[in-house]
C-alpha cells in the first residue's frame, strides 16, 4: 500500500469514527474503533490461513453455499438438521460431562447447548465456507484447529469471523451485541491459549455511552461495523493494511486526547530518529546498520507504537525477540493488539502490564549479572518530570545503587538508569526526556556527572518545541552506551529544524535524515548545529549539559573593529566642523545670530 492509499484509508476511518462515536469521548470511542479493527485483521489472517490448510475442502463448501443460494432457507435447516444429528451421536465426555453421567436430563440439556452453540454460525444467513466445513466435518474439527495453533498461533471459531460479524452487523441483526460478547471473550481465553487474558478489558460492550438499553447499543455497533467494513472494501488487502490504519487512528486519536496521549504515542518523527539511532552499529555508527538485532526493550511501551518502527528497521524476521512495559491496562491492551497487527507473532513478542520503576516483571529482576536480561537495543519515551514515591530501600536497588535515587519531583533518570542497567554491553539506548535532566542539580547532577565521568553518554539531540499532543515544551534525545568508541559527547542541536503547523510542528524527512546523518557520522561542519565535545570542555562546565553552551543556535555577533569605527567618528565630527562653518558665514550676510 502507498503512501496515498495510506492517507485515505486513514481519513476514511477518521472520518468513520468522528461521524459515529456522538457525544462518546473520544479516548472511550478509540477503544471501540480500534478492537474492531483488530478483530478484522485477525479474521482475515485466519480465513486466509485456513483456506490454504483445507485446500480444496474450502473450494467444496464454496461451490456448496453458491448452489443452495437460492434456497437459503431449506439449506440452512438441512445444516442445523447435520449439527442435530451429530449431538445425539457424542458422549457424554464429549459433552462436556463425566464419562459415566446417568441423568438424562443433564445430557439432554448438554446436547441441546452443543446444538444452540452451533447453531449461532447461521445467525447472519450469510453462510461463511469456514461454517460449511465444521458443520460437515464436526467429527474432525479439534484436529484443524490443533493444527491451526501450531501454524499461526490462534484460532477463530467461524461465528466470530469479521465475515460474520459484518453481515450481522450490515443486516442489523440483534444478536451482533450477544455474539461480540461472547467473541471477546473467546479471543481474550481460547485463541490464544489464554496467553492474552483482559485483551479487551477496557471494551464496555453493556456501556450506556453506546445506548441507554441493549437494542440502542445493538444498532450503534451495527452502524460502526459496517461503516468501517464498507470503508475497508475500498482498498486492497494486504499485509500492512490494518496496521497502518491502527496506528494513523491512534495518531489521530492522540491528537484530540491533548495531554493524556502521552501516556500511549510517541509522534511517529519521534520514534523514526529514535528507531534508526538504535539499528546503527553501537561501536561505529559510521559503518550503518546492523543486519539483526538480538532484542528490543521499551520498558515504558505505551501502544508500543515505538517498539514497531524500530522492526520496520528491520524488517519481520529482523528482531530475535521483542520486550514492553506498559502500567496503563487499557494502554497495554493497545500495545498487544498493535503487535499482533504488524504481523508480529504472540511468540516473537513480551508485552507485560506493570511498573517499571518498582520492577515488577520477573523476567527483569534477576540480580546475577551473569543471568541478568541484557538488550541490545532499548528505546523509551516515559512520562516527563513523573512524581514518584520512592521507598527507602530502593536506595539499594540494583539499578539505582552505583548512581543514587532520583528526585521524588522527577523521576526521569529513574526510567534512564532502569533502562541504561540492563542495557548490552554491544548495544544502544535512545531515550526521550525533558531538557530538565541535562542541567538540573541535586541529586540528577549527581546521576549525570557519573554517567560522563564513565562514558556513557554518547550523543544529545536536542529536538524543536511543540512535537508531541502531551507537552509544547522542547525536549532531548539521551543516546547511551556501556562500551562506546569516542571519548567525546556528540550534541546536535535540531531545535530549529521543523515544519510549523497550527496546533503542532512536525519533522519532515529532512530533519530526521540530518539528525541521522550527523550522528551517524558524527558531522560538526556546522557549529551552530552540532559539536563534539570534549570531556575537558564538560568538566569545566560543572558537568552541565544544557546544550545551549555548546551549541547555540543564536546569530554570531558581529566583529567590530574598533580602530576603523574611531576614524569613521573622526571624520565625522569632521564634517559637522566645515558644514557649521559653511552655514554661519550664510547667517552672517543675513544679520543672524550664529550658530555656537
Amino acid at each position: 500500500m502507498n503512501d496515498t492509499q495510506q492517507k485515505q484509508l486513514g481519513s476514511i476511518l477518521w472520518a468513520i469514527a468522528d461521524k459515529l462515536r456522538g457525544v462518546m469521548n473520544a479516548d472511550d470511542f478509540r477503544d471501540y474503533m480500534l478492537s474492531f479493527l483488530f478483530l478484522r485483521y485477525l479474521s482475515d489472517n485466519y480465513e486466509e490461513s485456513v483456506k490454504k490448510e483445507l485446500g480444496s475442502d474450502y473450494q467444496k463448501s464454496e461451490l456448496e453455499i453458491q448452489k443452495n443460494e437460492n434456497n437459503l432457507d431449506a439449506y440452512i435447516d438441512e445444516l442445523k438438521t447435520v449439527m442435530a444429528q451429530y449431538s445425539s451421536s457424542l458422549s457424554p465426555k464429549k459433552l462436556g460431562l463425566q464419562e459415566d453421567e446417568k441423568d438424562q436430563e443433564k445430557i439432554k440439556k448438554a446436547r441441546q447447548e452443543f446444538v444452540d452453540d452451533s447453531n449461532k454460525m447461521l445467525y447472519s444467513h450469510n453462510v461463511i465456507p469456514l461454517a460449511v466445513w465444521y458443520i460437515r466435518n464436526l467429527d474432525q474439527v479439534d484436529m484443524l484447529e490443533k493444527q491451526m495453533r501450531r501454524k499461526i498461533h490462534y484460532v477463530i471459531k467461524p461465528v466470530y469471523l469479521w465475515s460474520n460479524i459484518y453481515e450481522l452487523a450490515r443486516t442489523q441483526n440483534k444478536q451482533l451485541l450477544k455474539t461480540l460478547q461472547s467473541g471477546f471473550k473467546y479471543i481474550e481465553n481460547e485463541s490464544f491459549e489464554s496467553r492474552f487474558r483482559g485483551l479487551f478489558s477496557e471494551v464496555n460492550l453493556d456501556s450506556d455511552k453506546l445506548g441507554k438499553n441493549y437494542n440502542e447499543r445493538n444498532t450503534l455497533l451495527c452502524s460502526i461495523i459496517t461503516e468501517i467494513a464498507e470503508g475497508l472494501s475500498k482498498f486492497p488487502n494486504e499485509t500492512d493494511l490494518l496496521g497502518d490504519a491502527y496506528e494513523y487512528l491512534i495518531g489521530q486519536f492522540a491528537s484530540g486526547s491533548g495531554k493524556k496521549a502521552g501516556e500511549f504515542y510517541t509522534p511517529q518523527q519521534v520514534s523514526t530518529i529514535l528507531s534508526r539511532i538504535v539499528s546503527l552499529d553501537s561501536q561505529d555508527p559510521s559503518t550503518g546498520k546492523k543486519s539483526k538485532l538480538r532484542n528490543v526493550l521499551d520498558f515504558a511501551c505505551g501502544s508500543g507504537s515505538l517498539l514497531i518502527n524500530v522492526r520496520k528497521q528491520f524488517g519481520a524476521n529482523g528482531i530475535g525477540q521483542i520486550y514492553g512495559q506498559e502500567r496503563n491496562i487499557t494502554t497495554y491492551n493497545l500495545a498487544r493488539m498493535n503487535m499482533l497487527l504488524h504481523g508480529v507473532k504472540d511468540s516473537e513478542f513480551q508485552i507485560h502490564h506493570g511498573d517499571s520503576l518498582v520492577n515488577d516483571w520477573n523476567i527483569l529482576k534477576e540480580m546475577n549479572p551473569a543471568k541478568k536480561m541484557q538488550f541490545e537495543a532499548v528505546v523509551a519515551n516515559p512520562p516527563f518530570s513523573y512524581r514518584w514515591q520512592p521507598k527507602e530501600e530502593m536506595a539499594e536497588d540494583f539499578r539505582f545503587k552505583n548512581y543514587g535515587l532520583a528526585p521524588k519531583s522527577a523521576a526521569d533518570f529513574a526510567f534512564l538508569l532502569h533502562g541504561f542497567h540492563f542495557l548490552s554491553d554491544d548495544g544502544t539506548m535512545a531515550i526521550i526526556l525533558p531538557h530538565g535532566v541535562l542541567f538540573r542539580g541535586g541529586a540528577e547532577e549527581k546521576i549525570r556527572t557519573k554517567l560522563l565521568k564513565d562514558g556513557n553518554i554518547d550523543a544529545i539531540i536536542g529536538l524543536p518545541a511543540n512535537l508531541f499532543f502531551s507537552t509544547g515544551i522542547p525536549v532531548c534525545v539521551l543516546v547511551l552506551k556501556k562500551c562506546k568508541k569516542y571519548d567525546d559527547v556528540l550534541i546536535i542541536n535540531a531545535s530549529e529544524y521543523f515544519e510549523k503547523g497550527k496546533r503542532q510542528n512536525t519533522l519532515l524527512t529532512e530533519h530526521i535524515d540530518k539528525i541521522i546523518e550527523t550522528y551517524q557520522y558524527r558531522k560538526e561542519d556546522d557549529k551552530r548545529y552540532s559539536r563534539r565535545v570534549s570531556m575537558e570542555e564538560i568538566e569545566k562546565n560543572g558537568y552541565n549539559l544544557n546544550i545551549s553552551r555548546y551549541v547555540s543556535t543564536a546569530p554570531e555577533e558581529e566583529i567590530v573593529d574598533v580602530e576603523e569605527v574611531r576614524q569613521e567618528l573622526e571624520k565625522i565630527e569632521y564634517d559637522i566642523k566645515n558644514a557649521k562653518a559653511r552655514h554661519n558665514e550664510f547667517l552672517k550676510e543675513l544679520g543672524l545670530n550664529l550658530l555656537p
